[in-house]
């Protein structure tokens, strides 16, 4: 099988590894887009494991901005060959860029190189066009969670990618 590369960032965005200088901003957009909360904590001790390649922020690459802000993220986790996406934001203003598509194609490629079979990630049953996001990038629905969201009180979708 041929190896397939991660598509590229879009013109003018970069993206590179998270570091703990990034969290506050990350917060901030978890909270912005109504993802369930992880908080600086969380995220600050899995910067410390080994999965730290497998959380991304996306940045615009124009130095001129002081200090450059981070205009989305992701945050992933593989264990035992397969990659579990746990959370994924873009700013409002800086969707349907393909910052996201980007971001989820640079950490799937991520998986891919550590011989990962498959990805997994749930996904609030309303959040349509992160679902169409998904299935761009291959996903699949596979089942329902009922009631896995809570504020506000939601099923999950749970959507899977063959990686081999």
């Amino acid at each position: 099988m041929a190896e397939q590369r991660a598509a590229p960032a879009p013109e003018g965005i970069s993206i590179n590894r998270m570091s703990e200088h990034d969290l506050l901003e990350v917060v901030e957009i978890e909270e912005q887009s109504g993802l369930s909360r992880w908080g600086w904590a969380a995220y600050y001790a899995e910067l410390q494991g080994a999965n730290r390649d497998l959380m991304l922020v996306a940045r615009p690459a124009d130095a001129s901005i002081e200090p450059v802000p981070i205009v989305g993220y992701i945050v992933a986790r593989e264990t035992a060959g397969e990659l579990h996406i746990n959370n994924f934001a873009v700013r409002s203003g800086y969707r349907r860029r393909g910052i996201g598509s980007a971001l989820l194609d640079r950490v799937l490629q991520e998986a891919r190189n550590r011989k990962a079979n498959a990805a997994f990630l749930e996904v609030r049953s309303a959040n349509h066009a992160a679902q169409v996001l998904y299935e761009k990038s291959g996903f699949r629905a596979i089942a329902r969670r009922a009631n896995y969201y809570s504020d506000p009180p939601e099923d999950a979708v749970v959507m899977t990618l063959i990686l081999g």
